[in-house]
């Protein structure tokens, strides 16, 4: 520390003794309620106040006299009126050593700013991917929803008219089912947050529960006249998205399941996203529009907000892991565009244009980045991964790998690592392209 502006500090500070020896030298921090009594004659104020003697005049002292003897004791030492209670610092002394003290916290951290610039290592992305799985019959189709990475470290893909689940501990590899005949085939799966249930949504609008312990189908859920297209799991309420335009809440736990049905989509719904504390549903939609819903207000289908600035459909939504409110959206090919939305206040806070089909997002919890998978367009990110740094979108790096486009992100969000005697936290990303499964290490 500056000795010097050190000095000038502790020779200011204040003390109740010297305070009252003089108080207008000082600035004590009072308060407007607070009488300050270090700034106070307690004995000349007790005086005045217990005082009830009546005041007689003495005909041997005149009234020049009795003036200078009243402003002697009413007036102060330089004139001004006597206080009885000070509830705050003298306006002369301006704090200045109030502004010395905040002139070193802000040099103290300038200098931890600088330090931890020098000290920070760059983001390390990885050159190639960790794991390529085989992926035959994938539907090259931008508004499916077939894979999802369940918290018993499970991944769950369908392809063609098979669904399949894959052990990322083990390595085993089940097929959980398949349909029969080429025009129906799993269009949608989602782990519920037990991962006791796997929800699995058809082309030919069927919507079924499976048990993947004992590998049986448990409950058929109806409601949707037209492909399943999407779904999203809070708590015991399943919500699926159709391409007959319709969003349906089932609660699995009761016999008839539906509970909700909201219509606020004119096209096809074709993205679905809980928040993690349950009290918002974000919906995007092949007209490319994004509807906010209350999990209170939903039985009246009217919905909390509109967002109308993508120009292409929105499949890709994904709520912030750190702040309760933001929502991170991405639009199709003919928009690009990365949108962070303000579900709070209704306001879209940022925009980057990318230039290419965005058809997943995925926030990182242990840093501040979102991941984006891309699929057509004209930009440099075609079939490519692209990591952001939030909240400023600046472009991190890309990753390549996939030699068409990106239909998927699936994100594990504790994977144990065991390297050098200790254990390393990773985020690994399941990406689902024409070439297949890929893993990448983020």
């Amino acid at each position: 520390m500056d000795q010097r502006v050190e000095g000038q500090v502790q020779s200011e500070w204040y003390s109740p003794r010297r305070l009252r020896d003089s108080p207008t030298q000082f600035d004590f921090p009072g308060d407007r309620f607070i009488p300050n009594r270090s700034l106070m004659n307690l004995d000349q104020a007790h005086s005045l106040l217990t005082n009830r003697i009546k005041e007689l005049p003495n005909p041997n002292f005149n009234e020049m006299y009795r003036q200078k003897l009243i402003e002697s004791l009413t007036l102060d030492t330089e004139g001004r009126p006597f206080r009885m209670l000070v509830f705050r610092g003298s306006p002369k002394s301006s704090g200045r050593w109030i502004r010395l003290i905040d002139k070193m916290r802000n040099d103290d951290a300038e200098a931890l700013r600088n330090s931890n610039k020098q000290y920070q290592s760059p983001r390390q992305l990885p050159v190639k991917e960790a794991k390529i799985l085989d992926a035959p019959n994938i539907k090259n189709d931008y508004y499916v929803n077939i894979i999802d990475w369940g918290k018993n470290n499970v991944l769950a893909v369908a392809l063609g008219g098979a669904l399949y689940l894959w052990n990322s501990e083990n390595k085993s590899i089940l097929k959980l089912l398949e349909v029969q005949g080429d025009s129906d085939y799993p269009t949608s799966i989602a782990w519920s947050e037990d991962t006791r249930s796997l929800a699995v949504g058809y082309m030919h609008s069927t919507l079924q529960l499976w048990d993947t312990e004992t590998a049986k189908c448990v409950r058929c859920l109806e409601g949707h006249k037209a492909r399943v297209s999407t779904l999203a799991w809070n708590g015991h309420t399943l919500t699926s998205g159709s391409r007959d335009k319709s969003i349906i809440n089932h609660d699995v736990r009761v016999r008839y399941n539906p509970t909700s049905y909201m219509r606020a989509h004119t096209e096809e719904v074709c993205g679905l996203k809980w928040s993690r504390e349950g009290n918002l549903l974000a919906s995007g939609g092949n007209e490319n529009n994004i509807y906010i819903w209350e999990a209170s207000k939903m039985n009246s289908s009217n919905f909390l907000h509109q967002f109308k600035e993508h120009r292409a459909a929105v499949k890709a939504l994904a709520w912030c892991p750190f702040q309760f409110n933001v929502l991170a959206s991405g639009g199709g090919t003919k928009d690009g565009c990365i949108k962070i939305w303000n579900t709070q206040k209704g306001t879209c806070i940022h925009s980057i244009d990318t230039n290419t089909q965005i058809s997943a997002l995925e926030w990182n919890r242990h840093h501040k980045e979102i991941l984006s998978g891309h699929g057509y367009g004209v930009g440099e990110l075609q079939n490519h991964l692209c990591l952001w740094k939030y909240p400023s979108l600046a472009k991190m790096g890309e990753i390549k790998g996939h030699s068409s486009r990106v239909l998927g992100l699936s994100q594990l969000e504790e994977m144990r690592h065991f390297a050098s005697g200790r254990y390393l936290d990773h985020l690994v990303s399941i990406t689902l392209g024409s070439r297949g499964l890929a893993a990448f290490c983020l």
